[in-house]
């Protein structure tokens, strides 16, 4: 598998020169991910939300999970009847190793998700399967689920759902060989029923006499029966198949070691090919012929991942990936043209802990997709992708349209004061399922983005990009839960996410700030107690005041310099830095308490304003 892997790569590159004349998906930007940073010193795009829908827990399911599976991976994502739907393939732990099923979750706003149903349950294979060119056999086996494609919308607005059942005699095998099972569809009813499986799509390897499920063309429903014909007629759609599908099947179009297939159309109707390690292609036939065998876009840095891309709701592009040899961070780039790509921002800078070990499991936000043409709009106009984190939890981003790096005005939110759903439009947030952050009301009726953790291995995250400034005050309003356990760290950081200073509202109930290598105090604090906070930073200077219920608390030299302060970020945790470029590819342990929960500590901000100070020169004398 690696020696394919790498030929592929080595052919792309040795091509890469005949393609640089021709018109092709290229990076020419001037930003560059730096894998030693989690987010890669890139800055985010103004007011992405990433939410977890899925987080693994094998000691205690809960709604938040299924069966206590801690593989899960490869999430698809469509847009049916005023519904997000997502479905993912999970194993008990480690990839390739069965046995192996599919989930489905939904959700009505991308935010609050259904706990997983099973779409495609496992699959038992006859004892006495054999692959050729393998020498096991199969007993006692379950198949592996394998599928490059989730969904498809047909013309009678149909949704399908699909699958791929491989087969995998052991841990090193590919399930993704050619030599599985089949593809498998089902029907998702109005109100979110299943319809039942069918086969649609065999492996001329497999006897299709020991089936467990009928082929497609036995079921009543004509609707659905044309629908399956429609999708086996739609190029584009097989090109999504190749990968299991027979290495001769008459009807993929482009046959060849080119993985995890993604579109869109240009203007004058071309078709914009992307593949795993950032390889292209263009069509001009709808896909039926490419005017050159895909080759890496040049410019762009990505390893063995996904790379998604589409035309946004402005009438521009975008293509969502891991801009460099790991699977971190994860990045979006924008394009006027579809074919010229200019900059790179962050979408998701963090990595949780990798709670469980397995095979093949991979550490960071990674294997992104987006919702194909064809598959739904969600309203608003930004645009939703889906990944998982460590090959462990599932999450979702939505990303506005236009993408921007930058904020036009100062930071004025009182959240109690603002619309409904307004209130974190230009906020970036990092939201997991046991560390939440959403705005919520008091107990007093007023609103506030409330930042919560129960979560040993994560945290809650909330950040505002601001206008650069050498000399700002920042003023906020916080109010801790409690004062005996968590923590708010909130830090002023420049464009790249390096801090200039910390501030600490400290478990042990005093309010600190970072002094070079050491924590300082500057007061106590009480819990359920009302803190205007007021920071004055000047950036020449190296130096910060900070005053609360405005008296002056403490005046610090920064502890890292920084050219000008850019975000402000609350963060309910330690800043992490592991995994790093050197750490061992492959976790083969379990971390300790690995499903518990932490005591719940909470912290509401009720407001954040910032003002610039521009730096006024002086002449010589």
């Amino acid at each position: 598998m690696f020696l394919k892997r790498a030929s592929a790569v080595v052919l792309s590159v040795l091509s890469l020169a005949s393609v640089q004349a021709q018109d092709t998906v290229r990076y020419a930007g001037n930003t560059l991910s730096n894998v030693d940073y989690h987010h890669g010193q890139l800055s985010p795009a103004v007011g992405v939300h990433n939410i977890q829908v899925m987080r693994a827990n094998r000691e205690h399911p809960g709604p938040e999970t299924a069966q206590g599976w801690t593989y899960n991976h490869a999430p698809m994502l469509a847009y049916w009847r005023d519904n997000f739907y997502l479905s993912y393939l999970s194993d008990p732990v480690g990839e390739h190793i069965p046995p192996s099923q599919t989930f489905l979750q939904t959700s009505k706003d991308g935010y609050s998700w259904s706990k997983p149903d099973v779409l495609f349950p496992p699959y038992r294979i006859p004892d006495g399967t054999r692959k050729e060119g393998n020498p096991g056999v199969a007993k006692d086996l379950d198949a592996i689920m394998h599928q490059r494609m989730g969904f498809y919308v047909s013309k009678s607005n149909r949704l399908l759902a699909l699958g791929y059942y491989g087969i995998a005699l052991d841990a090193k095998d590919d399930p993704n060989d050619g030599k599985g099972i089949g593809r498998v569809v089902r029907e998702i009813l109005p109100g979110g029923k299943l319809g039942p499986i069918y086969f649609i799509r065999y492996n001329s390897s497999w006897d299709q006499k020991k089936s467990a499920y009928p082929f497609y063309t036995k079921s009543k429903n004509k609707g659905f029966v044309q629908a399956c014909n429609e999708l086996l007629a739609n190029t584009l759609m097989m090109q999504q198949w190749v990968e299991e599908a027979d290495r001769n099947d008459p009807l993929i179009a482009l046959k060849g070691e080119y993985k995890a297939f993604s579109h869109y159309h240009l203007p004058d109707n071309r078709i914009v090919g992307l593949w795993k390690h950032a390889l292209t292609s263009i069509s001009k036939d709808g896909g039926k012929t490419w005017q050159y065998s895909p080759t890496r876009a040049p410019g762009f840095v990505n390893s063995n991942a996904k790379i998604w891309g589409q035309r946004t709701s402005d009438g521009r592009y975008a293509t969502v990936y891991n801009p460099s040899e790991f699977r971190w961070p994860l990045a979006v780039s924008t394009s006027d043209d579809g074919l010229s790509y200019k900059d790179l921002l962050l979408v998701n800078g963090e990595i949780t802990t990798m709670r469980y070990g397995g095979n093949y499991k991979s550490y960071g936000p990674q294997y992104v997709r987006g919702i194909l043409p064809g598959n739904g709009t969600p309203p608003g106009g930004n645009m939703w992708v889906t990944y998982s984190m460590n090959k462990e939890d599932i999450w979702v981003s939505s990303i506005p349209v236009p993408v921007t790096g930058k904020a036009a005005t100062p930071a004025n939110e009182v959240f109690a004061a603002m619309p409904a759903g307004e209130e974190l439009r230009l906020w970036n947030i990092y939201s997991p399922l046991w560390a939440p952050v959403q705005v919520e009301k008091m107990a007093d009726g007023t609103k506030a983005l409330a930042l919560k953790d129960w979560d040993k291995f994560d945290y809650a995250k909330a950040e505002r990009v601001v206008p650069a400034s050498k000399r700002l005050t920042a003023e906020f309003e916080v109010i801790p839960a409690q004062n005996d356990k968590g923590s708010l760290q909130i830090e002023f950081q420049d464009g790249k996410g390096s801090p200039a200073l910390r501030l600490i509202f400290d478990k042990d109930g005093s309010f600190k700030n970072k002094a070079g290598y050491r924590l300082s105090g500057m007061m106590p604090y009480e819990a359920n107690q009302l803190y205007k906070v007021r920071v004055e930073v000047d950036v020449p200077k190296r130096m910060y005041h900070v005053f609360v219920n405005e008296k002056k608390v403490t005046t610090r030299i920064f502890f890292a310099p920084v050219a000008s302060i850019e975000r402000i970020m609350f963060r309910t945790g330690e800043v992490r830095r592991f995994p790093d470029a050197d750490t061992p590819t492959d976790q083969g342990y379990d971390v300790p308490l690995a499903g518990e929960r932490d005591q719940q500590a909470a912290f509401y901000i009720k407001s954040l304003k910032t003002l610039d100070h521009p730096v006024v020169a002086t002449s010589a004398k």
